[in-house]
């Protein structure tokens, strides 16, 4: 069985021939900070469907390495029984086949389950049993001063009943950060609650959908998160109160090619769609956010390829790091096209240090267009995960 790292459907010479330095595996076991950066294009699909037990122990998506169970948004509040059941059924099968040798620890994405309260965690917590230990955490919707403290106490409490190690992954999406008027008091209010549970805490995920539908707003498929004003400002707010201590995440893309354009395009990855992904995880990167929520298997390769560090970068973030030592300020990169300053520069050289170790980093002259374009295989591009 291969291992869970990205781009394991490469073959070795693939491989050899893309990567200057390769991916390395990853579980949910691995160093936190690590483990933050490596969850990635986060697949989220509603709990209630029936193969999600079979798609992660048959290894259905290739590209795989991060589900996210959803009890909340994707979930008819008349089903919600159901789809505890259903998800407390999926972690049985997985613990099943554990046991059975069919997955192990090197080979299980990592899985999180979005529930709709502190509440709910704890009575989904609770009907999973012996099986919790096969999650690597839960994710908080619309976390808030309000509940935060609720959802997160409950967390340590599960944790450890259970005896298992778990993160949670709250998402700014309620109204009162939003609204400018209460943004930065509750910020701050947050800020003080994340830092009293910090090695709790995987990644800070943004809600678009719901903060763009307070105001009755819905970027295109040609657009991007950052067209939008509104969520421009949001997006920096949140990245300057809680990008120095957290990984934060891209919001979710929610558009996908449909069968007739697949069809019409000949399976090619780069469609309409994926070009506003592209272009929206592009920014994504140059504003600080590493990795995003995704609706759909052909978005996990966008995100991931964009998130594969340049042998530049690379090199440069070596550089600094070998240059520590206070007898050089600045010093010019191995590329003779741009200044390296060791102090300003050295937070950016430890996390491409650490994206290189999740990520990989590419060969000269070869870059995310060519990884979407010339490697295959890639997950079936039709059909609506969500």
């Amino acid at each position: 069985m291969k291992t869970l790292e990205y781009f394991k459907y490469l073959s070795e010479m693939q491989k050899e021939q893309i990567f200057y330095k390769k991916p390395t595996p990853i579980n949910k076991h691995i160093d936190r900070e690590q483990l933050s950066y490596a969850v990635g294009a986060a697949l989220y699909m509603p709990a209630i469907r029936k193969d999600i037990a079979e798609i992660v122990i048959q290894g259905k998506y290739q590209e795989l390495t991060t589900i996210v169970l959803d009890l909340e948004d994707a979930i008819g509040d008349n089903c919600v029984d159901e789809a505890i059941d259903q998800t407390v059924e999926h972690l049985s099968s997985i613990a099943q086949a554990m046991n059975d040798r069919q997955l192990c620890w090197e080979t299980l994405p990592l899985l999180f389950i979005r529930v709709r309260s502190a509440e709910q965690l704890n009575e989904v917590a609770n009907k999973l049993g012996a099986s919790i230990h096969y999650l690597t955490g839960f994710v908080f919707p619309k976390f808030s001063s309000k509940n935060g403290g609720e959802y997160l106490h409950t967390l340590k409490k599960v944790e450890r009943t259970a005896g298992a190690l778990l993160y949670g992954m709250p998402i700014l999406e309620s109204p009162e950060l939003f609204y400018k008027e209460s943004r930065y008091t509750e910020f701050q209010r947050i800020s003080l609650l994340l830092k009293e549970y910090e090695s709790s805490i995987l990644n800070v995920r943004i809600g678009a959908t719901d903060l763009c539908g307070l105001y009755g707003i819905r970027r295109s498929a040609q657009s991007t998160i950052y067209d939008i004003s509104i969520m421009r400002d949001f997006i920096s707010d949140v990245v300057n109160y809680f990008g120095r201590t957290f990984v934060i995440s891209g919001p979710v893309w929610e558009y996908f090619n449909s069968r007739k354009e697949v069809k019409a395009h000949d399976n090619e990855t780069i469609l309409d769609y994926n070009t506003g992904l592209l272009n929206e995880t592009l920014l994504d990167l140059t504003n600080g956010l590493i990795g995003k929520t995704v609706i759909h298997p052909t978005h996990m390769k966008v995100v991931q390829c964009v998130n594969i560090v340049s042998k530049e970068e690379y090199l440069d973030a070596l550089s600094i790091l070998d240059h520590v030592s206070g007898n050089v300020g600045v010093l010019k990169s191995e590329s003779h096209n741009k200044m390296n300053e060791i102090k300003p520069h050295y937070k950016w050289a430890m996390k491409i240090i650490t994206k290189s170790n999740i990520y990989g980093v590419y060969h000269d002259k070869y870059n995310f267009i060519k990884m979407l374009t010339e490697t295959v295989p890639f997950s079936d591009p039709v059909g609506y995960e969500r």
